[in-house]
């Protein structure tokens, strides 16, 4: 059983992240561009995803339609539910959602990934061998993480406005042009767009947490172990906090009640 960590070993794991952050931003910039190794990461991180993801949007427009719209009847406003629920996901709820979820099985798999490269010696022999480990082995990951969360949010969006559609046609009668018709007539850039901008920042996040745990793993497989759980955890906790600066950003440049 691991032993909480102490305020020390916290802010000295927050100023390592910091650190490997910047170490990420100076490489980014420079030669080779490993395009094969991200491509491959990219097809990893979303494709592989695409299964879960769709389960859990499915659920997000179904339960928070069935939720809602008695609530909205009580008001007479049950013809605002499909706005409610559209506005709602794009906004938050797909975002944030989804990044938890990456999070806990992509970060997880680097932090787990790296860890066992790490104790097996397998970096070291990169670097021994003139490689650059980070470059090819972070770099690429961190980019595919800031690539694959957009689109697999969109992706989301989308399965979670269809699970909200059928409820409404099952519970209410409305059919599916209705559906849409309402959804397009409540929706604008300011409910799609940060929504999507901000998945970046968390890809950054689920990346950069995962290599950095991985590539400092210590203690053999136990260690590995805990660099996979402590990545899942703190860019889940990451994800949390940097959400509600962006909401708060969204707000002051947005005028969030048109």
């Amino acid at each position: 059983m691991t032993s909480p960590l102490s305020i020390e070993q916290i802010l000295t794991k927050i100023g390592g992240i910091g650190r490997f952050a910047g170490r990420f931003f100076v490489k980014i910039f420079r030669p080779p561009i490993e395009l094969k190794e991200t491509i491959k990461q990219i097809y990893d991180v979303g494709v592989r995803s695409f299964a879960l993801v769709a389960v859990v949007a499915i659920v997000i427009g179904a339960v928070l339609t069935m939720q809602s719209r008695p609530i909205m009847l009580k008001f007479g406003a049950e013809a605002f539910v499909p706005a409610m629920v559209a506005v709602s996901t794009l906004r938050e709820l797909s975002p944030v959602i989804v990044s938890l979820i990456v999070a806990g099985r992509v970060a997880a798999g680097i932090g787990a990934e790296l860890g066992s490269m790490r104790v097996t010696e397998q970096i070291d022999a990169m670097e021994v061998s003139a490689l650059d480990p980070f470059q090819y082995l972070v770099t690429t990951r961190v980019i595919a993480c800031m690539v694959a969360l957009p689109l697999l949010t969109m992706y989301a969006d989308v399965i979670a406005l269809f699970g909200s559609a059928i409820v409404q046609k099952i519970e209410a009668g409305m059919s599916f042009r209705l559906y849409y018709n309402s959804v397009m007539n409540s929706i604008s850039f300011v409910d799609f767009v940060p929504g999507l901008v901000k998945t970046i920042i968390f890809g950054f996040v689920i990346g950069i947490v995962g290599c950095y745990e991985g590539f400092n793993s210590r203690g053999g497989t136990e260690g590995v172990g805990r660099s996979a759980t402590d990545a899942a955890v703190i860019s889940s906790l990451l994800i949390l906090i940097v959400d509600m600066f962006v909401v708060k950003i969204t707000v002051l440049l947005f005028d969030t009640t048109k």
